[in-house]
């Protein structure tokens, strides 16, 4: 029983800091202009990418960045997986395609750009494995000034 107990407490906890990723580009910007915050469109191969990987592990999922994150910004992404078993819907790799054709149009990945409500960019920045979650929180905010 006292294990039971244990994984839920634990799932319950993870539910409290998990951030949320918007499901769709149009939610995503819908929801950035009703709490006047900037979207973070990351483009990423979460099933063949390594540093995509790493980038998700070490920032994304990190806890300083999630409990941040579900403060001031707005999340959303543009996966690119390659693997049959995690194949996206067509409408939604089309809206993938066409963000990368606007925000990404050299391919790179991961790559992640910083928008404001009306789709501007206001920044861009990559994978740097030498930097801390809080240094990108910091870049991500220096976007904003």
């Amino acid at each position: 029983m006292q294990k039971l107990w244990t994984l839920i407490l634990f799932l319950a906890l993870q539910s409290i800091y998990a951030q949320e990723w918007e499901t769709s580009f149009e939610s995503a910007t819908a929801k950035a202009s009703d709490f006047d915050r900037p979207v973070v469109l990351v483009f990423s191969g979460s099933d063949w990418c390594a540093p995509c990987i790493r980038f998700k592990r070490k920032i994304f999922d990190s806890n300083d960045f999630q409990e941040y994150a579900e403060r001031h910004y707005v999340l959303y992404n543009a996966d690119f997986p390659r693997k049959k078993k995690n194949k996206l819907a067509e409408d939604k790799l089309n809206v993938n395609k066409s963000l990368a054709e606007r925000f990404n149009p050299k391919g790179y990945f991961p790559y992640v750009v910083v928008l404001d409500q009306e789709e501007k960019v206001l920044g861009v920045t990559d994978f740097d494995p030498k930097k801390t979650t809080q240094e990108y929180i910091r870049l991500f905010n220096s976007f904003l000034q």
